[in-house]
């Protein structure tokens, strides 16, 4: 029988009539309304706000650490006198010094060097480009992937491989050409000339295949449309050079431009595996080359930074001209 209202509950039957009023309210109790905070994270990541940051945060890290960090020490350290175990703040003594007969050879041979690669890798590049984008030009795609083995090629090997084709014994290649056209040996590490022509040559050699794809992959973009248009109104070779391949191929002329300044500017290897730390008279010293030699040679890293900085205002200002002449600056119509 079950007990009457006024009797009391064993203590069997009082435990689970409290259980199951435990498990009621627990049942009836209310659940959170909408996604956990684990969600609603993994939600924020993958929203339109945020995920173009996380796109561009590599980038982002890898400037912040690789470049405008050395940046930053490179500037502060132009201001100091760097010894072992000693940082001395000199003013802008390094920038006096910086200015001497030395780097004045360096920035020639670089100068003599930029002009020298500028022209030769943008407008040789863009007429082999267009020999190979011609549509009677047989075997096209081998040669297309043909001119860009140099640039796999290390400098090191590459530069090995000059020096004992352009040897100073009379066994050496390039002078036994000379000697079946009935030219003289020449020793063409020891002379300013023949020490340069080494120096583009090895450049030209390198970089020549690769800009030549990039000027074909603008030339094809261009239309036959605009050529057909052109022969209709009787225009030469080169009036449909002027007036429609080269405005299609402009901005890579610009952008390969600008590249091989400061490509140049900054150049070392082609003088290192010559000469590696000097050169007779200085005649394949590079700004590059002086500032390795004065920070790392001789152990002075504020005079190097120095001149780091004073290579950098040169080749800003070059760049800035270049592209105010070429057009860069101006917007199209």
């Amino acid at each position: 029988m079950y007990p009457s209202g006024g009797e009391t509950l064993s203590p069997g039957v009082s435990f689970l009539k409290e259980a199951r009023t435990v498990q009621n309210s627990l049942s009836t109790e209310k659940k959170p309304i909408g996604p956990s905070p684990q969600k609603n994270r993994l939600k924020f990541l993958s929203s339109k706000k945020a995920a173009p940051y996380i796109f561009v945060s590599p980038f982002i890290i890898s400037f912040l650490f690789l470049f405008l960090y050395p940046f930053a020490s490179a500037v502060n350290m132009s201001f100091q006198r760097v010894l072992p175990g000693q940082v001395e703040y000199v003013g802008l003594s390094n920038f006096e010094r910086v200015f001497n007969p030395t780097f004045y050879q360096a920035l020639q041979n670089t100068s003599v060097y930029v002009i020298l690669t500028v022209v030769i890798l943008t407008v040789l590049p863009m007429i082999f480009a267009i020999f190979l984008n011609h549509k009677l030009m047989k075997y096209s795609t081998f040669f297309r992937a043909a001119i860009f083995i140099p640039a796999l090629t290390s400098v090191i090997v590459a530069g090995t491989i000059f020096r004992m084709i352009f040897g100073d014994s009379d066994g050496a290649l390039a002078n036994q050409i000379l000697n079946l056209i009935g030219l003289s040996p020449l020793e063409w590490r020891y002379g300013a000339g023949t020490g340069m022509f080494l120096m583009v040559t090895l450049a030209s050699w390198r970089w020549m295949g690769v800009n030549i794809l990039y000027f074909l992959a603008a030339l094809q973009n261009v239309s036959n449309d605009l050529y057909e248009a052109a022969d209709i109104d009787g225009a030469n070779v080169w009036q449909k050079f002027r007036n429609v391949t080269f405005p299609a191929i402009k901005p890579v002329f610009i952008f390969l431009t600008t590249i091989s300044i400061i490509n140049g500017f900054r150049m070392f290897e082609e003088s290192f595996v010559f000469w590696e730390t000097s050169s007779p008279g200085n005649i394949g010293l590079t700004v590059v080359g002086y500032i390795y030699q004065e920070g790392i040679q001789r152990n002075d890293m504020g005079f190097g930074a120095a001149i780091g900085i004073v290579l950098l205002i040169v080749i800003l200002i070059i760049s800035a001209i270049q592209l105010y002449l070429t057009g860069a600056f101006k917007k199209d119509d």
